[in-house]
């Protein structure tokens, strides 16, 4: 679109019904801030610029935004007044004389790009405001969105209206477009003649049609204008955007078993033909490409999975987990910043922890790289083709050869050469009858204790 455009995001409410101690703007779905999936879309979108006004927590809730644009600016609402106030706080963008104004809302975080796009080509086609609205089964609460020969005409509120507009179930999601060029003479036309004194964004459809503007609608599905205002409708936004995700991740190829029980974030990305069991969490920061079989019961974040891996079942992927072509992290095992090689297997009961192992090298099960000191982590390095005995402990740092061979048991301690065979544990004896005294002697104890008793 040609034509220049501002997006507003109101974050500043306090959300007090979210009984938290932080802004509602900060409590995640899919692993990001509300407000953070709102700026990323109206950045998507196609405007030139976005601005966020913020309340409480500002400087939070302006950081979890900056990673959906860094070139987001703030404002500060520092008083409570409406939300047309709400909307001056960022005066002066709004003074730059954009083409289009579009007013969002931070609490509102499955907005689509496409409805804010048909908003936005409602201007072009010569409104001054849009409104973007939807049917509601159950109008009760909402303002109702008054429409005559396809021209809005007024917004009102359910207290206000009589009884035949309580009756219409075209409602108003609060998210709006407004001419570029008339916002401020618009905006600043906006009384507070009402029961709290205050500048509700609503009155500009008034304001805009006695300035001879025209008013209209654009329809959106009623999920996506969801806003959020207790812990119950949070859990309601991320059941939606949970089923949305996965719905798009099958189109494009993926295979979930049991697509409900499988949770992404905001920034997973799975390639084709991979394979997703059931109760799989993925958190922020996972690749997973093409041909990856993801087993029950497994946890990855901050992970890069590559293409004929397996993980799981039971596995865990912790930050800085990388997987080769056709590496293997079977069950019970955790990796944490390690590089696990083409071919390589870390099959049951294992931690990688600061490790880069081999291509086609084998882990054995119950072995751990033991990384951290109390003060400082160190890495452990294993080469191509190594093979580590089961229950086997490597001390970093540590260097395993390639081609070398750890006995089952071992505590290695120091560097193994290529091709060498290490073998770091205690010399087995055995004492034959011994066991008949232990035991003799145990019951000798339990018996004196019965009798004391």
């Amino acid at each position: 679109m040609s034509r220049s455009a501002l997006a507003i995001v109101l974050a500043a409410g306090d959300g007090t019904r979210m009984k938290s101690d932080k802004t509602k703007m900060l409590h995640e779905v899919a692993g990001r801030a509300m407000a953070a999936h709102v700026v990323d879309t109206v950045a998507r979108s196609g405007v030139d610029e976005t601005v966020l006004v913020v309340g409480r927590d500002g400087d939070k809730v302006a950081a979890a935004c900056a990673s959906a644009d860094k070139t987001l600016r703030t404002f500060e609402q520092t008083e409570r007044l409406g939300t047309a106030h709400a909307v001056l706080a960022a005066r002066e963008a709004i003074a730059a004389g954009f083409d289009d104004l579009i007013v969002t809302y931070g609490d509102t975080p499955l907005i689509t790009a496409e409805t804010l796009g048909r908003a936005r080509t409602a201007l072009a086609e010569r409104s001054d405001v849009v409104v973007i609205g939807f049917e509601a089964a159950d109008p009760t609460g909402y303002g109702r969105l008054l429409v005559r020969d396809g021209a809005l005409t007024a917004i009102r509120e359910e207290k206000d209206a009589s009884a035949d507009e309580r009756a219409v179930t075209l409602c108003n999601s609060g998210l709006m477009a407004i001419n570029g060029r008339r916002a401020l003479e618009f905006l600043d036309a906006i009384g507070n003649d009402n029961a709290k004194g205050e500048y509700y964004l609503t009155d500009v459809v008034e304001v805009a049609l006695a300035k001879g503007g025209r008013a209209s609608v654009v329809m959106a599905d009623p999920q996506e204008v969801l806003g959020c205002n207790n812990r119950a409708e949070l859990a309601e936004l991320e059941r939606i955007w949970q089923a949305r995700r996965r719905r798009e991740l099958m189109l494009s190829g993926v295979t979930m078993i049991a697509p409900e029980t499988v949770f992404l974030s905001y920034d997973t990305e799975i390639g084709p033909d991979t394979v997703i069991e059931p109760n799989v969490w993925f958190g922020p920061g996972v690749r997973i490409a093409a041909n990856v079989t993801i087993h029950a019961f497994s946890h990855i974040e901050g992970a890069s999975v590559a293409s004929g891996s397996q993980v799981g079942p039971f596995a865990r992927l912790r930050p800085g987990a990388v997987l080769h072509d056709d590496a293997k992290v079977g069950n019970f095992c955790e990796v944490k910043n390690g590089d696990i090689g083409v071919g390589a297997k870390v099959n049951h009961l294992s931690y990688i922890g600061d490790a880069s192992i081999g291509a086609k090298a084998n882990i054995g099960a119950g072995t751990i790289t033991c990384n951290y000191d109390g003060v400082n982590k160190a890495r452990t390095t294993i080469g191509d083709n190594a093979f580590i005995g089961s229950n086997s402990a490597l001390v970093a740092p540590v260097a395993i050869g390639n081609g070398a061979y750890v006995g089952s048991g071992s505590v290695i301690t120091t560097d193994v050469p290529d091709n060498a065979l290490a073998i770091a544990r205690g010399r087995q004896e055995n004492r034959e009858g011994r066991a008949e005294l232990i035991r003799a002697r145990a019951l000798a104890i339990k018996a004196a204790k019965q009798s004391k008793s």
